[in-house]
C-alpha cells in the first residue's frame, strides 16, 4: 500500500502534482481515469439503499458526485488549505453556490465596489427578486468596509484582486471586521491564486474560483470551485450546487483541470515574471496614463501588495492610455492598439498559455451601465492584459512594436 502523503509537510508543486491522485485500483493507470457515466450500479439493493442514505461511501449518480471530479475536489482543497472543496461546472456556479449559502431573503450582502461584470449583474439584477439586499463599498478602504455594515448584513463579498482595476483587498482586517459581527466572508481568488494569495489562511469563510483561467492553465476548461471548511460545504453541494443550481461539472472537464493543476506552481512562476516585466515596460510609455499592478513600486498599494503576495504579483494588469494621441479618442486609440499586437489574442479571459488582451469597457464590462463603470474607474481608455506563458523577450518586442503605431 502505497504511504499516504502529509501535504502540509511538502511543498506547493508537489501537492499539486500529487494530492487527489492516486493509481486506480483497478488497473493501475498512473492518470486520473475519466469515469464519464451519469449513473452508477450497485451489487445489490441493500448496497444502493446505503450509499443513497449515506450509510456507506459511494457514487450513485454524476451530478451527486463522480469518482474523477472528487480526485479534483481533492486537489482543489489541498490548493488553498481548506478542509473540503466543491467542483463546479462554472465559476458563477460556485459565486452563486456561495451567495445562496449565506443569503435569504431580507439579508444584506456588502460587496466589492468593482467585480467581475457577471457577478455584478447576479447582484444587480438576480438576488433583488429574490429581496435580498446589496451595497457596495471601496475594498481597499477599510473604514469604507466598515461603514458599509447594517444591521442585517449576513455577508462581505469580495475579489482579492478586484476586475479590472487590480485594487487589492487586505483580507486579514476585513475578515477580522466582519467575524466582529458575526458576518460570513467570500472572497473570490480567481485573479490571485496560490501561492500568490491564500484567503482562507488569512481568515475567509469561503473561497471560490473560475477554475477555467489560472487553476486550469489551458484555455480549454470551464468550472468553478468553492473551498472551505467541510461543515460550510456539505449543505451547499446537497441543496444548491447539486440541486437548485445543477452546476456538476462534466467528468471530462474535471479531468482536463486536474491536470492543468499539476503544472501550476510552475506556470504562475512565468505569468509572474511576464505580467511583471509588461507592466514595467508599460510603466515607461509615454503614451501610457497609468499602470495598473500592485508589483510596481510606484503602486499605491505595493507594500500591501509585499505582504500579502510576498512576490508573486500576478499576471494579470491593466492599463490606461492617455487621451488625445494623434487627436483620437481613447476608445479609438485602444482598437488601434490592440489591433497591432501580433502575439497577444484579443480575447477576454485570463490564465492561458498565451497574452491575452482585451478592451474592458466594450467587453468583459459592456454590459455595466456607463454611469456604474465611470464610478468603478472603467474609462474608454481602459485595457486589460493577462501575460501568458511566452519568452519574456518576446512578448516585450511584441509589446514595442505595437505601441510604434501611436508614435
Amino acid at each position: 500500500m502505497k504511504r499516504k502523503l502529509d501535504f502540509s509537510k511538502l511543498g506547493f508543486g508537489t501537492g499539486m502534482i500529487h494530492a487527489g491522485q492516486e493509481p486506480d485500483p483497478s488497473y493501475g493507470a498512473l492518470a486520473t481515469p475519466i469515469y464519464q457515466t451519469s449513473t452508477f450500479c450497485f451489487d445489490t439493493a441493500e448496497e444502493g439503499g446505503e450509499i443513497f442514505s449515506g450509510e456507506r461511501a459511494g457514487y450513485a449518480y454524476t451530478r451527486g458526485g463522480n469518482p474523477t471530479t472528487a480526485a479534483l475536489e481533492q486537489k482543489l482543497s489541498i490548493l488553498e488549505g481548506g478542509e473540503a472543496a466543491i467542483a463546479t461546472a462554472s465559476g458563477m456556479g460556485a459565486v452563486g453556490g456561495a451567495l445562496l449559502a449565506y443569503a435569504k431573503a431580507g439579508d444584506h450582502i456588502l460587496r466589492g465596489r468593482c467585480i467581475y461584470s457577471c457577478t455584478e449583474h447576479v447582484f444587480r439584477e438576480n438576488l433583488s427578486k429574490f429581496n435580498i439586499e446589496m451595497t457596495s463599498a471601496d475594498f481597499s478602504d477599510l473604514e469604507a468596509v466598515a461603514g458599509g455594515i447594517k444591521e442585517n448584513t449576513k455577508l462581505i463579498y469580495f475579489e482579492s484582486m478586484s476586475n479590472p482595476m487590480m485594487e487589492l483587498s487586505d483580507i486579514q482586517e476585513i475578515s477580522r471586521i466582519a467575524h466582529d459581527r458575526g458576518i460570513k466572508v467570500v472572497v473570490d481568488n480567481t485573479f490571485t491564486p496560490p501561492p500568490e494569495i491564500r484567503p482562507l489562511s488569512l481568515g475567509a469563510d469561503l473561497v471560490v474560483h473560475s477554475t477555467t483561467k489560472y487553476i486550469n492553465g489551458h484555455g480549454d476548461a470551464i468550472g468553478g470551485a468553492i473551498i472551505g471548511a467541510k461543515e460550510e460545504l456539505d449543505p451547499i453541494r446537497s441543496g444548491i450546487t447539486t440541486k437548485l443550481l445543477g452546476t456538476t461539472p462534466s467528468p471530462f472537464n474535471s479531468y482536463l483541470v486536474l491536470r492543468g493543476m499539476q503544472t501550476m506552481e510552475l506556470r504562475m512562476q512565468r505569468h509572474c515574471e511576464n505580467g511583471f516585466a509588461i507592466a514595467s515596460f508599460l510603466e515607461g510609455s509615454p503614451h501610457v496614463k497609468r499602470v495598473y499592478y500592485p508589483g510596481l513600486s510606484s503602486s499605491p498599494q505595493h507594500a500591501l501588495a509585499e505582504r500579502m503576495m510576498k512576490g508573486n504579483y500576478g499576471g494579470i494588469l491593466a492599463f490606461e492610455l492617455k487621451d488625445g494621441i494623434h487627436g483620437m479618442k481613447a476608445f479609438d486609440s485602444c482598437k488601434k492598439l490592440l489591433n497591432s499586437f501580433t502575439i497577444p489574442s484579443i480575447a477576454v479571459s485570463l490564465g492561458d498559455p498565451g497574452t491575452l488582451v482585451e478592451h474592458a469597457a466594450s467587453m468583459t464590462h459592456g454590459a455595466v451601465p456607463a454611469e456604474e463603470r465611470e464610478r468603478e474607474g472603467i474609462t474608454d481608455a481602459l485595457i486589460r492584459v493577462s501575460a501568458g506563458l511566452e519568452n519574456k523577450e518576446d512578448l516585450l518586442a511584441d509589446f514595442r512594436a505595437a505601441f510604434s503605431v501611436l508614435d
